[in-house]
């Protein structure tokens, strides 16, 4: 049987911080949940799950150390400079 190791990655305090920035300007409060690191015991796979932030019921999806953001799932990255701007429009 193949098990699944997973380990909690904490959310990086300058991304936490950009985060919550960009919603002061929208008057909102995001909801984070710290991504997982999930990985295949007995195998060299594994995979990052994006940290998930809850804003004005959408999902945006972050990884630690990248300049880019996604909305609902990873098919369109965003810039992080411009996460202000798309708060404010949804």
């Amino acid at each position: 049987m193949i098990s699944t190791i997973e380990r909690e990655i904490t959310i990086e305090n300058e991304l936490r911080s950009k985060i919550k920035w960009a919603c002061t300007f929208s008057n909102c409060e995001p909801k984070i949940r710290n991504g997982n690191l999930r990985r295949l015991e007995k195998f060299n796979i594994a995979y990052v799950e994006p940290h998930k932030v809850e804003i004005k019921g959408k999902t945006y999806l972050f990884f630690n150390y990248h300049n880019y953001f996604y909305i609902n799932d990873l098919t369109n990255q965003y810039p992080l400079s411009s996460l202000r701007e798309i708060i404010k429009a949804n």
